[in-house]
This record gives structure tokens, C-alpha cells and sequence, in this order.
């Protein structure tokens, strides 16, 4: 696919819902190919590596929820960032996307505005990942902003693209309680009003890998009961 770094992957089985969406990315300058399926979804993936894939749930041959499944296991396509489009009262589904690792959600029927704005958001995370900048080290955990790389006494952590900026972020600044929407504004990248569930879901992913590879739990994300969630190291 000419120019992939810029072009946007739409899977959805309507028509006129990938048409709506192709309009408003191409009006804003950037490049769309579509997928009416999932099988189609994970072909173009795989061989053209998109940017980013904006992903319905409800898809033929092989639903949302499974394609973003086997294109977070492959390591061809895991840092694909992707958006799942989900129906309004699909709490479940959208709940099962974020733990599989989507980086958002937008339910249908939404606002072409708000959906441009998430996708211009994602863009500009990835285009700042070529600036320069140093790893942030703490004694036995490294998180390299070069390599989008955490290590945790010496065992590579398997994050997603947003556990990774959420523990950058937390664990550059210990101890300091950071907002729900704070974290939607600074990971997330937009002002996002309404639902947090996103953060929690990714902030309950990230605290069971910190777990996982932390058995003398000197490392812990806190929950601030109202307020937010902090990072903590023990002495």
C-alpha cells in the first residue's frame, strides 16, 4: 500500500458508515482503505501494516472482538493502535475490547467531530515517537521511550500501546495522583467528556502485569478512592 504510515484502515460491514467515515478522514488530509469483514480486516493488516484501524464489532466471517484478539497476539500488527466502534449498549463488548487490547472505543451513532479528533489524537502520539528523548529508569524497572520498551527486573513487560503510555506517564511522576480524565487527557490525547471506564480497564490490565512480574510488590499503581490513581514505590 503506497504511503501506509499515513493511511487509516476502516472495517466495517456497512457501506454507508465506511463511506461517512472516508469522508470525513480524506476531507482532513488523510489516506483510508476498507474492509467489509474481518477476514478482510486481518489480510490488509497483516499485509499492508495501516497506522491505525478503526474496527466495528459486529463484522462478518470473524467478529471485531476476535480480529483485534489475533492482531494484538501478532507481533507484525500489536502496536497497531485500533478503534473499536461498538452500539450504544454494548457495555460488555466494549469492556472486552479494552482488556483485549483496543486503545478506544466510539459508539454508534457518533459524532464525525469527535471520531476525527480520537483519530488526530492517535496520529500524533505515533508521529512523536521519532522525537528524541531518554529512557526513564528506575532501579530495577526501565522504560525505554525509544524502544517503547518497560522491563521490569530484567523480564520485557508485554504492554499495549496505551498500558505503556499510561505506566510511562504514572511512573514518571511516583506519587503523584493523576485524574481519570487528567490520564484520558494526556494518554488518550483529547478532552474526552463522559465515560472513564476506559481508563479503568487499562489501568486494571497494567497493575495485573506490574503484578505479575513484581513478586515482592515494590511497585504498585494505587487506586485514590474518588480521585484517581498514582504510582508507588516502596522503599
Amino acid at each position: 500500500m503506497e504511503n501506509s504510515e499515513k493511511t487509516i484502515l476502516v472495517v466495517d460491514d456497512e457501506k454507508n458508515i465506511r463511506e461517512l467515515i472516508k469522508f470525513n478522514l480524506e476531507s482532513r488530509g488523510y489516506k483510508t482503505v476498507e474492509a467489509a469483514d474481518g477476514q478482510e480486516a486481518l489480510d490488509i493488516a497483516k499485509n499492508d501494516n495501516p497506522l491505525l484501524i478503526i474496527l466495528d464489532i459486529m463484522l462478518p466471517k470473524i467478529d471485531g472482538l476476535k480480529v483485534c484478539r489475533i492482531l494484538k497476539e501478532d507481533p507484525r500488527t500489536r502496536k497497531i493502535p485500533i478503534i473499536m466502534l461498538t452500539a450504544l449498549d454494548d457495555e460488555v463488548d466494549k469492556i472486552v475490547g479494552l482488556e483485549l487490547g483496543a486503545d478506544d472505543y466510539i459508539t454508534k451513532p457518533f459524532s464525525p467531530r469527535e471520531l476525527v479528533a480520537r483519530v488526530g489524537a492517535v496520529m500524533r502520539r505515533v508521529e512523536e515517537q521519532d522525537s528524541d528523548s531518554l529512557p526513564v529508569n528506575n532501579p530495577d524497572l526501565i522504560i525505554d521511550d525509544l524502544k517503547y520498551e518497560a522491563v521490569l527486573y530484567g523480564k520485557k513487560l508485554d504492554l499495549t500501546l496505551k498500558e505503556f503510555e499510561l505506566l510511562k506517564l504514572l511512573a514518571s511522576n511516583p506519587f503523584n495522583v493523576f485524574s481519570r480524565q487528567q490520564l484520558l487527557e494526556q494518554v488518550w490525547g483529547y478532552d474526552y467528556m463522559g465515560d472513564t471506564r476506559t481508563v479503568d480497564v487499562h489501568v486494571c490490565n497494567l497493575r495485573k502485569k506490574i503484578e505479575e512480574a513484581d513478586t515482592g510488590s515494590k511497585y504498585s499503581i494505587d487506586t485514590i478512592r474518588g480521585i484517581g490513581y498514582r504510582f508507588s514505590v516502596k522503599e
